[in-house]
């Protein structure tokens, strides 16, 4: 990845310079509020293609913290500055969109849990009164509430339907029913005390949230990570890519009535599964990416991989080939282009509408996932959605085969120091395009380095606000299947 360009800023220069590389094609990947002494330090950070990144930091009062809103300028600066609002109490002057978004009714007024002033957390409390959602009236308008206990093992989130018959004329999802407050648990503990956190913050990507933390722990450290350690690293993530891109094919199948086929790919995940044990010990491959490189257990055949691909290949071509899937799949939960931009979803639900982003080919961290050529839609639609995860598949399976002659067994790591030359700390930044889609971990240590600061964004974070855009106009009966082909983490939103 290139070295990061980091820029001082003043509230008046910080829209315009924004607005300026949003113009040249960066996004805004990142934002994160830091408590020093004094004051308070909220770094923006933006990337582009070519391994582009710029971090703009802007300093305001501990006393009373103010930001000036982007929420004109970019819709996921309005979240990110609502969430930091939320934890850290700094408000976003002139937000279009001021009420909360962390902040249940529960949480006390008046208490910010990532400040040092925060304390034990409070007794809970009904001081912040019901959610504002916003009612949709008329003739023959009703309400659906969904959650937020679900049945399965998917975290807690709260859909309300606002319905006439069966046609969704608005959906509000509310999530954060379990904050974990993950980034404060991260405080002051050495990097490999909070490489566990990390490998949790998503439990079916492990890989991808360990590799981007890694990466940014050794940017600050300015440590090198040995070249057959990078190609474990990306063999590893299209292995996560695999068993979670696979089960998703067979859950759409069964999500339409196609249960054989959906039996199928679970049978066909769990060799996936099974693999990333025999690479790493672990089935959801914890401890295969460790600081300074990774360590496999062994090395994945190339006849397994193509087992893999064909029996994926054919649950594909039977699904494509019912007309009854084909029909529920076409034109259900359509996200056009400019939506999905305008939001800025990421991933395979990106991807399937147009957007052309992946980390792998933008910040490649070996050759060979520059060579990427990401799979790409413009219906935005189930079907889309469907077939992007299937050439993933496929190109995965091409890449794992590309990078075998340089796997090979062992612990591959570089020597880290204790902490960053110099006894002002440092920062880093890692950048991973994890099965959902880029994944971005900032780490900032401290003289003693251990970590000061963890900010940790997962796909999700971005792209839950696309799923009620996606679900306008359909009917009740289609939720199902939109909300599985987004298979968005509430785990990896809720931090």
């Amino acid at each position: 990845m290139n070295a990061v360009d980091r820029r001082e800023v003043t509230a008046t220069e910080l829209g315009t310079q924004v607005q300026a590389l949003l113009d040249d094609g960066m996004r805004l990947a990142l934002v994160a509020a830091h408590e020093d002494p004094d004051v308070f330090r909220v770094v923006y950070m933006l990337t582009g293609a070519g391994g582009r990144r710029v971090e703009f930091v802007l300093r305001t009062s501990i006393d009373a913290p103010t930001v000036p809103s982007l929420a004109s300028l970019s819709f996921p600066a309005g979240r990110f500055e609502r969430e930091m609002r939320d934890l850290y109490g700094i408000v976003p002057t002139d937000h279009p969109l001021p009420h909360r978004l962390v902040r249940h009714k529960h949480w006390p007024t008046g208490w910010y849990p990532m400040r040092s002033d925060a304390g034990p957390p409070p007794q809970f409390g009904p001081t912040e009164g019901g959610y504002p959602f916003l009612r949709v009236e008329g003739p023959g308008v009703y309400e659906i509430p969904v959650g937020p206990v679900h049945a399965g093992m998917i975290g807690p989130g709260h859909f309300r339907f606002s319905v006439v018959g069966e046609s969704i004329l608005k959906l509000k999802a509310r999530l954060w029913f379990t904050h974990k407050g993950l980034a404060k648990l991260a405080e002051g503990r050495s990097p490999a005390e909070a490489l566990p956190l990390a490998e949790r913050v998503s439990g079916d990507t492990t890989v991808g949230h360990a590799t981007a933390f890694c990466s940014a722990v050794e940017e600050a450290l300015g440590v090198g990570v040995p070249e057959p350690a990078r190609a474990a690293r990306a063999a590893l993530l299209e292995v996560e890519r695999l068993y979670n891109h696979v089960a998703d094919l067979g859950a759409l199948c069964m999500d339409v009535g196609y249960g054989i086929l959906n039996v199928h790919a679970q049978r066909v995940r769990e060799d996936v599964l099974r693999l990333g044990a025999e690479l790493t010990g672990h089935r959801l491959m914890r401890g295969g990416v460790i600081l300074g490189g990774a360590e496999l257990t062994a090395v994945p055949r190339a006849a397994q991989l193509t087992r893999i691909a064909d029996d994926v290949a054919e649950i594909v071509e039977l699904a494509l080939q019912q007309s009854v899937v084909v029909d529920r799949f076409t034109a259900t939960g359509a996200l056009s282009a400019q939506n999905a931009r305008q939001i800025g979803v990421l991933g395979y639900v990106g991807r399937a509408s147009g957007v052309d982003i992946d980390a792998r080919r933008d910040h490649p961290s070996h050759p060979a996932t520059a060579d990427v050529k990401p799979a790409l839609r413009v219906e935005g639609d189930v079907l889309a959605r469907f077939a992007v995860r299937a050439e993933e598949v496929a190109a995965s399976v091409d890449l794992l085969k590309v990078l075998l002659p340089e796997l090979r067994s062992g612990r591959l790591t570089a020597e880290l120091p204790d902490r960053a030359v110099g006894s002002a700390g440092a920062a880093g930044s890692g950048l991973v395009e994890g099965w959902r889609g880029t994944i971005a971990h900032r780490v900032e240590l401290g003289p003693d380095g251990r970590l000061t600061r963890l900010a940790v964004v997962d796909p999700s974070f971005l792209t839950w606000p696309a799923l009620p855009v996606a679900l306008q106009g359909m009917i009740v009966a289609d939720f199902p299947v939109i909300n599985k082909s987004f298979n968005l983490s509430y785990a990896g939103n809720d931090l």
